[in-house]
């Protein structure tokens, strides 16, 4: 460094100062260690002139000099200009583009140094160049590197070994990577915890716990945090508890319980088995946090459905003046999503375009999904124009926000735009495809959502398979809806519970119950959808005794826990059937622990509307209005029931309540497709262009 000064001082005062040429080198080296750039650039000037830069080492230390102030073309412009280059001006050239992140060019310059005969590489520059072939994801260069270091002998060296190990298993080759490790003559911690990483995030999570237990059983090295982190994570992907908590356990007793990494991917273990509390108790006992920590928590809770406590962790992070990052503002907007909360959703649209967050794709797609669940299909239409990027997890969100929100027709336009943008769409995409299908209730787009499943290899998939079949048979056709249930090769629950409704619907009550005891000969046990399904079914097709009888089985058989919507099922089943007595007797005799709610009460009502008693339908009447007052619906069928007993005062008074309480009265309508256009009509409606034709024809004598 004196002598770097003395050389300042030249250079200042003007001064002739030669520097020893055996010194340039290290001089270099100390230029690019405090950063000092221009001085260096004035001293590779002097070497230019006084001829210093025709040496190998002051060339290499120039080169060497630029890449380490992030100057690559001055550094790759003097490689070039570089007479005599040897092995050490390409290991400074390749270390120095990967060290700095540059793995592309990096791994090309190793490309080029290794067909040369004079190159040998050092340690360093094998170890980052290996690191290179898997982060670009260069599976065959890989093979070609290992093979180079057999050929020149340094698989012998652990560091080496130890690298292609990480390389194998950050590329999933896991064979490969077995058979490296078996073949390592030495193996450290370091070894035993690239194999084991590489088993833990991939499907072969459990040879990680059985590998880990081998090396704490019969391998005398010491654990490391690397490893620990590597098994906790394969005892979360398989949703082994019982071994994630004695590893809790071990954690605590090698005293790995305050390493921050550790003890965050044991939050992130807890949080994905729903054991919350677990998860809290190793997040408040931590000594020191990171904001990865925070967010681990944040998540866990938000995905539990514990949205109070997520709320009240987001603030203590905030009051504990941790600033969030992109993974916050994504939990937070699935908070926003889970809450329905719109305005919140704006909030956080807001923090993203002060941080001018745009560019992240996963960050905006959130926000979209967010806007799509709170129902603002306005402002998700809008972001959607301004993304700068988008990807399939784009258009699938715009599809099925579209269709969940009542816009079919949206949803097939943006289904359409998807293919001519992306070419094939996947199962998600299609999923959002049959909602819209579903809302149009039109056996035409069905079939053509069925053709696409068929084209694109997506009709074997249970997923899709059962959302043809709950389509299919929403729109009636039970024939299709058989087909598409027996030609898949594989059901579950879900896949039952969809064709059990599809024949309760259209009034098979009978063959819903024997696709029942056909589903539980399967071994499949029903479920609280399964049970709403059947008594649907069974209400209508008026099998009372049959829906009954299965209702008891199940809560006194079974154990099943019934909820309300189950409880109002059956209130609906004997009040379509006319037993208006027993549906109210059954509303008196239910638990104490539950009360009748609105839709019980009202389908009680629709009862009596329907039967014409206005002996148990003014209690009914009563019970909805109280239950649900901003609800048109129970005043309507109250008003209805008291209409045909021409009863002219109560119906009055129950539309005056409408009219003073402001409520929107939505009108039933009837649907008729006439090629691709619908017709859709409303009680004395004359809104139709040809409406004064239509009711000539209805009132004209039939012939």
């Amino acid at each position: 460094m004196n002598l770097l000064h003395h050389y300042r001082h030249a250079r200042a005062t003007g001064l002739s100062f030669t520097i020893p040429p055996e010194l340039l080198p290290s001089i270099f080296k100390s230029l690019a260690a405090v950063q000092w750039l221009d001085h260096g650039m004035c001293l590779h000037a002097d070497a230019i002139k006084t001829g210093l830069q025709l040496f190998p080492s002051t060339s290499n230390s120039i080169t060497s000099f630029y890449l380490k102030s992030n100057m690559f073309a001055s550094a790759f412009t003097q490689f070039n200009s570089s007479v005599n280059k040897n092995s050490v001006s390409w290991n400074a050239l390749i270390h120095g583009f990967m060290s700095n992140g540059d793995y592309l060019n990096g791994l090309s310059h190793w490309k080029e140094a290794r067909v040369c005969d004079f190159f040998k590489p050092n340690l360093s520059t094998l170890v980052v160049s290996i690191q290179a072939c898997w982060k670009l994801q260069e599976y065959k260069e890989g093979l070609n590197l290992h093979g180079y270091v057999l050929k020149i002998g340094f698989i012998r060296d652990l560091s080496v070994a130890n690298s292609l190990l990480t390389m194998y298993g950050k590329i999933q080759e896991l064979i490969c990577a077995q058979k490296l490790f078996d073949e390592m003559l030495k193996i450290d911690v370091i070894s035993w915890s690239a194999l084991i990483s590489a088993y833990a995030q991939t499907d072969h999570a459990v040879n990680a716990i059985l590998l880990f237990r081998n090396m704490f059983n019969g391998a005398f090295v010491d654990l490391d945090g690397l490893s620990v982190v590597s098994v906790i994570q394969a005892c979360c992907n398989i949703g082994n508890m019982c071994n994630g908590t004695m590893l809790h356990g071990l954690v605590v007793s090698w005293g790995f319980e305050n390493d921050v990494f550790v003890a965050n991917s044991l939050i992130d273990m807890y949080s994905k088995s729903f054991d919350m509390e677990s998860a809290y108790k190793v997040f408040v006992q931590m000594p020191e946090r990171n904001l990865v920590s925070w967010n681990s928590i944040f998540s866990g809770l938000v995905h539990a459905e514990r949205c109070v406590e997520a709320l009240t962790m987001f603030d203590s992070m905030i009051n504990c003046g941790i600033r969030g990052d992109d993974v916050t503002l994504v939990s937070l907007l699935q908070l926003c999503k889970k809450q329905k909360q719109p305005m919140w959703c704006k909030c956080v649209h807001a923090v993203i375009i002060r941080r001018v967050r745009f560019s992240n794709i996963i960050l905006m797609n959130s926000l979209l999904d967010a806007y799509a669940k709170c129902d603002l299909m306005e402002l998700a239409l809008q972001l959607f124009d301004n993304m700068e990027e988008r990807n399939l997890f784009t258009w699938n969100t715009m599809v099925s926000g579209f269709a969940s929100c009542g816009k079919p027709n949206e949803a097939i336009t943006f289904f359409v735009e998807a293919q001519r943008e992306l070419g094939s769409p996947n199962s998600v995409t299609m999923l959002g495809l049959l909602e819209a299908c579903v809302c149009l209730a039109e056996v035409i787009f069905s079939n053509c959502a069925h053709g696409m499943a068929v084209k694109n290899g997506f009709i074997n998939g249970l997923a899709v398979g059962t959302g043809l079949v709950d389509a299919y048979g929403k729109c009636g056709d039970l024939v299709s809806a058989r087909e598409v249930f027996d030609e898949m090769p594989k059901r579950n629950i879900l896949t039952y519970n969809a064709m059990i409704g599809a024949l309760g619907m259209n009034g098979r009550g009978m063959e819903s119950l024997t696709l029942l005891e056909e589903m539980k000969s399967n071994g499949l046990e029903p479920n609280g959808v399964t049970v709403l399904t059947v008594l649907s079914a069974c209400s209508h097709a008026g099998l009372v005794k049959e829906g009954l009888a299965f209702f008891d089985k199940m809560v006194n058989e079974i154990s099943f826990q019934p909820q309300m919507e189950h409880y109002s099922c059956v209130v609906d089943m004997l009040g379509r059937a006319g037993d208006l007595k027993g549906a109210i007797s059954f509303i008196e005799k239910l638990p104490e622990t539950v009360q009748a709610n609105a839709p019980a009460w009202g389908a009680l009502l629709s009862a009596c509307r329907s039967y014409e008693d206005c002996e148990v339908g003014p209690e009914a009447v009563t019970r909805v209005i109280q239950l649900e007052p901003s609800n048109s619906a129970g005043y309507l069928m109250a008003s209805n029931m008291y209409a045909k007993h021409g009863l002219v005062d109560e119906t009055a008074k129950l539309r005056s309540l409408i009219r003073e309480k402001g409520m929107k009265v939505m009108s039933g309508y009837s649907s008729v497709h006439i090629g691709q256009e619908a017709h859709n009509f409303v009680s004395h409606d004359g809104s139709h262009p040809e409406s004064t034709e239509m009711y000539e024809f209805g009132s004209s004598p039939v012939p």
